[in-house]
């Protein structure tokens, strides 16, 4: 396909590639359509660079046989992608997030390898590309975001060579050993090697992919330069004679709007929200939280068995303590997610029924997602964050809950195998599967002193507000503008939120809500075929 030129209309010179649009379509009672603005750091890191270097974002509605013509939103451009429902049901649900997702996560359950599934996940990946091609200008900058897109890079590079490509993995990256199982390990490289820079949470995962790269295709790394070949005379040459194209490969650790936060736990109304909600769980001398959404990969009964033992041992009183588990429905239509579920919920009831007394249940178990100011309101409440991940790309709801700690008082326990533990060094830092250990960090933060909560909270919103989202996008950006021709040169500098995101947030839903409506969008598909 031939590249545009210039003068080409309705062309980009920045895209923007996820899953899922920034954007939540909506229906009103009298089947009016609009669209809502979606929340999320990642949302906010990236408007301002789209605005300031007329950008366009590519991704599916979130539901599946709705085809929308592109339109504006906000000084955004949007390019809906339409997925059917056996997209939804192979692409989505099936490789996605029954193939990769286990994998990418250290395979705490069994990933499931189907080549219809593949198919299907080649399919959607070829239907962005040729979406994008059609509207991004010549020597334009294209950012993929996330596993679902693993092939769009290569898939780009191959129609429309003066493209500069980024790609960023917000999950984990494995393990060669485990990777390798991966029937399309190949396949999957050769297409994140078609961009220019690939970025992950931590600099494990970005040396587990420099391995992989070694391993199973052979190239040269040196540092975090990959040596990819290519059949091109004008390409560099490599030690070994050959031409290659240099492909970055590092971590750039992501964040959250911590002003934002901040900005809403100020809030008078937020502040009175946050004392009923103590006040309606009993006034306990500690409240515990777990915020997550319903998935094997975050450690929620680790924290329920932990913390249901201490209550058993006599270590902590029942009327004491309570701990708070939010649990957004997530993929419920999935039977490992429907069993999680089950296995949790009998948990709950197991140890409310065995250790309850008349007027306080030791565990609060909250099976829905919740408002931002919501959530803001529970990050007050709570004197002990629970942040017990197995395996996590990077988990901001860590950086949440020390974002709205302006008092300095809270303490964050934080499993080290979440990406959020290479930052946040002054949490009380877990190995989530050494129950006996939560159980002393726990205990330990029940009785911390306050100086010392304090102290660890002070450093804690130190990193956080320096490090915050701006800074991320930033760094990556302009990672990606070292590659590009300086004919197409962006400005990383506008990846700065600003106070225009404070008010934006007021009348929006959590990520936790996105994620139920995403599940409810995939049992209404499975219901209308039948299934």
């Amino acid at each position: 396909m031939a590249a545009p030129t210039d003068t080409d209309p309705d062309r980009y010179a920045f895209v923007v590639a996820s899953n899922r649009l920034p954007v939540d379509r909506v229906v009103d009672e009298d089947g009016n359509e609009g669209w809502r603005h979606s929340p999320g750091g990642l949302v906010t890191a990236l408007e301002p660079v789209m605005r300031a270097n007329d950008g366009a974002w590519v991704g599916w509605v979130g539901q599946p046989d709705v085809e929308v013509a592109p339109f504006d939103n906000e000084g955004i451009h949007i390019v809906p992608v339409p997925l059917s429902a056996d997209d939804v049901e192979e692409y989505y649900e099936g490789f996605s997030n029954d193939t990769l997702w286990p994998l990418y996560h250290d395979v705490i359950e069994h990933p499931s390898y189907h080549r219809d599934w593949w198919n299907a996940y080649k399919r959607v990946n070829e239907r962005f590309a040729d979406q994008i091609v059609e509207i991004v200008e010549q020597d334009g900058v294209v950012w993929v975001q996330d596993y679902q897109l693993q092939l769009l890079p290569a898939l780009l590079r191959e129609r429309r060579p003066d493209l500069t490509i980024g790609f960023f993995n917000h999950i984990p990256f494995p393990p060669v050993g485990i990777y390798a199982q991966l029937p399309w390990r190949a396949q999957i490289l050769d297409g994140l090697l078609g961009a220019d820079v690939i970025g992950f949470q931590r600099h494990d995962d970005a040396s587990d992919f420099l391995r992989a790269v070694r391993h199973i295709k052979g190239y040269t790394t040196k540092g975090s330069t990959i040596d990819v070949p290519v059949d091109d005379p004008a390409a560099p040459r490599s030690r070994k004679g050959i031409t290659v194209r240099h492909v970055e490969a590092r971590h750039f650790p992501i964040s959250i709007d911590a002003e934002s936060f901040e900005a809403i736990a100020h809030r008078p109304e937020v502040q009175e929200r946050a004392k009923e909600i103590r006040a309606s769980l009993g006034n306990p001398k500690t409240v515990l939280l777990g915020v997550d959404r319903l998935d094997y990969t975050k450690g929620i009964r680790h924290r329920i068995k932990a913390f249901g033992e201490l209550i058993e041992d006599g270590r902590v009183a029942v009327e004491d303590a309570t701990l708070v588990q939010v649990a957004s429905p997530s993929r419920e239509r999935v039977d490992t997610y429907a069993a999680l579920r089950d296995e949790i919920e009998l948990t709950v009831g197991r140890i409310n029924g065995d250790l309850g007394v008349i007027g306080h249940q030791p565990i609060s178990y909250l099976h829905h997602g919740y408002p931002r100011e919501e959530m803001v309101a529970l990050y007050l409440a709570a004197d002990i964050m629970l942040v017990t991940a197995l395996r996590d790309g990077m988990n901001l709801v860590a950086k949440e809950y020390v974002a709205t700690r302006s008092d300095n008082d809270g303490v964050l326990i934080l499993s080290e195998f979440a990406g959020a533990a290479d930052e946040l060094k002054q949490a009380v830092i877990v190995n989530p599967h050494d129950i006996g250990a939560l159980k002393d960090a726990i205990q330990r933060a029940i009785e911390m002193p306050r100086r010392e909560r304090s102290t660890r909270m002070r450093a804690l919103r130190k990193r956080v507000r320096e490090n915050d989202v701006a800074r991320w996008s930033r760094s990556f950006l302009e990672a990606l503008d070292r590659h590009a021709p300086s004919r197409a040169k962006l400005d990383p500098s506008a990846a700065d939120p600003g106070d225009q995101h404070v008010e934006q947030l007021q009348d929006t839903t959590s990520i936790f809500d996105q994620d139920a409506q995403t599940a409810r969008a995939a049992e209404d598909t499975r219901e209308a075929r039948g299934a």
